[in-house]
């Protein structure tokens, strides 16, 4: 397996789904703006997906597949077993927790949002959508969990492609509303299920070829499965931190009027370099640092860990920089249309400014957190995170009176940043990452490429800056035009560097 090749078919795939979303969410915004709906639907639509997050982007694969890495290496048979074991309990607790949510969802809804509390219709709409939304917690769930079996076998296209589904419904409701005239957030919140359930049907075709499940009643819950829950816990809350960040800003956010359609936008654009930097990486490089560990193939594992950072850097340090510099063309050039107002656009644009600057440490702590996942140590990676989160929420807590919305991006990535400096520290100390052997040279080498590339996109964005104002129909095109050549720059000076060579992120 090919570390570079495979992180690539994982982030094409995500690319795409993330460029769907974009068009997506280029939709709502002209067909709803940041307007009462918006916030509300966002909302309803956050509950279900931050679990989906917290499940699908690495979180439940943390717990599971060295689990599963470990059965599956003694036996086919046992692999299996333990699998089933895991999945007919997941499906109980998943029916459990839907349940008691449709009870409690006024509650929940009060929980996430209590600004909306003094508004009645804004409340009970928000309560009703989050009803219709929140069963695709139970699909997409079930589905992260054939990802993990998917990835343990080293296949990751099917798994990544898989939001894709999501997006393609999102859109089709939309204009289905449109055309005729119906409710958006109602059609938009009964597609967000529907989605979860085309989404698990899909992976499920993929999955028959390395697993085909056994469901039974009653389950049994012995010393691997226990190991596997005391595993589980932590990691959602470790692996997700990024995700339970965010969902905390919305909460803070419902106070202030169009704060949360704000901070959905920006989370949406800065997701995709997560995605591809970090979550893309550490998804790819779990199962083969599982494998390492589980064969003492300790080199590999030095290996393994120090292309990991190096990847995760290569491809988050110029995403970083890009967003500082174009947050307001990004913003303008995807959104600013229809009821998206240009006050929407350079509000939107800080949010997603101050995001930028966390860009390399939210891949980081992707990539970081694995190193203990691997060991089967959840509880550091937990502890790390529950700092990141207190840290966030009293920075958060302690300004937004005097700044406003703006301080949750902003502590999101103070939190982020000094929790990787955390990271790098322990593990250190406990001896998981040697720093003598990374490579300096080469991340030297990526800093001075995005010196360059940030170089030409300073310039670009000044010559064409009367063509990417907010009433330029064609703003989008010269800002695809911009992102197309900075990249290729970017990607050419690394190939010169050396930087990029499939050779040298040859896993066994």
């Amino acid at each position: 397996m090919n570390l570079l090749s495979s992180t690539s078919v994982f982030s094409f795939y995500t690319l795409i789904s993330r460029v769907l979303g974009y068009l997506r969410d280029i939709l709502i915004a002209v067909f709803l703006g940041a307007s009462f709906l918006a916030d509300v639907f966002f909302v309803a639509f956050r509950i279900p997906n931050t679990f989906r997050r917290l499940f699908a982007e690495g979180t439940f694969n943390a717990a599971f597949i060295p689990s599963y890495t470990a059965e599956r290496a003694k036996s086919k048979l046992e692999g299996k077993k333990f699998a089933d074991e895991v999945l007919n309990l997941l499906i109980l607790i998943l029916l459990a927790i839907v349940f008691i949510v449709e009870i409690f969802t006024p509650f929940l809804v009060y929980l996430l949002a209590p600004g909306f509390h003094n508004d009645a219709e804004k409340f009970n709409l928000a309560v009703e959508l989050t009803r219709i939304t929140f069963p695709f917690l139970f699909f997409v769930s079930l589905s992260s969990f054939f990802s993990g079996i998917l990835n343990s076998n080293n296949r990751f296209a099917a798994a990544a492609a898989a939001p894709i589904i999501l997006n393609i419904i999102l859109i089709i409701s939309l204009f289905i509303s449109y055309l005729l005239k119906q409710d958006f957030v109602k059609n938009l919140s009964y597609g967000v299920t529907f989605a979860g359930i085309i989404q698990l049907f899909f992976l499920f075709v993929f999955t028959k070829k390395y697993y085909k499940p056994s469901l039974f009643l009653k389950t049994k819950i012995n010393s691997k499965v226990k190991f596997f829950l005391k595993k589980l816990l932590p990691s959602i809350f470790s692996s997700g931190v990024t995700q339970i960040n965010i969902l905390v800003g919305t909460i803070i956010a419902s106070f202030e009027a169009g704060a949360v359609s704000y901070l959905y936008y920006a989370d949406r654009i800065y997701q995709i370099n997560l995605a591809i930097a970090g979550i893309a990486v550490g998804t790819v490089s779990l199962p083969v640092l599982s494998k390492s560990l589980k064969l003492k193939r300790f080199d590999d594992v030095k290996d393994v860990q120090n292309k990991s950072i190096e990847l995760s850097l290569l491809l988050s340090v110029p995403a970083s920089l890009g967003l500082i510099l174009a947050s307001e063309e990004i913003i303008n050039a995807l959104f600013g249309y229809g009821s998206f107002t240009n006050s929407d656009v350079i509000m939107t644009a800080k949010a997603l400014k101050y995001f930028g600057y966390g860009i390399p440490a939210f891949a980081l702590i992707k990539v970081l957190s694995n190193f203990y996942f691997a060991r089967d140590n959840t509880k550091t990676p937990f502890y790390l995170s529950l700092f990141s989160v207190i840290l966030n929420v009293a920075i958060s807590l302690l300004f937004f009176k005097k700044i406003g919305f703006i301080i949750i991006p902003l502590a999101t990535s103070i939190s982020t940043w000094l929790a990787v400096i955390l990271y790098l520290f322990l593990l250190g100390k406990s001896k998981f990452l040697f720093f003598e052997n990374l490579p300096i040279n080469n991340l030297l080498k990526i800093i001075f490429s995005t010196f360059i590339m940030s170089f030409v996109l300073y310039y670009g964005l000044s010559f064409f800056e009367d063509k990417l104002a907010y009433d330029n129909i064609y703003k989008s095109i010269y800002l695809v035009f911009m992102i197309s050549l900075v990249a290729t720059i970017y990607l050419i000076t690394c190939y010169l560097f050396g930087l990029l060579k499939f050779k040298n992120y040859r896993m066994f």
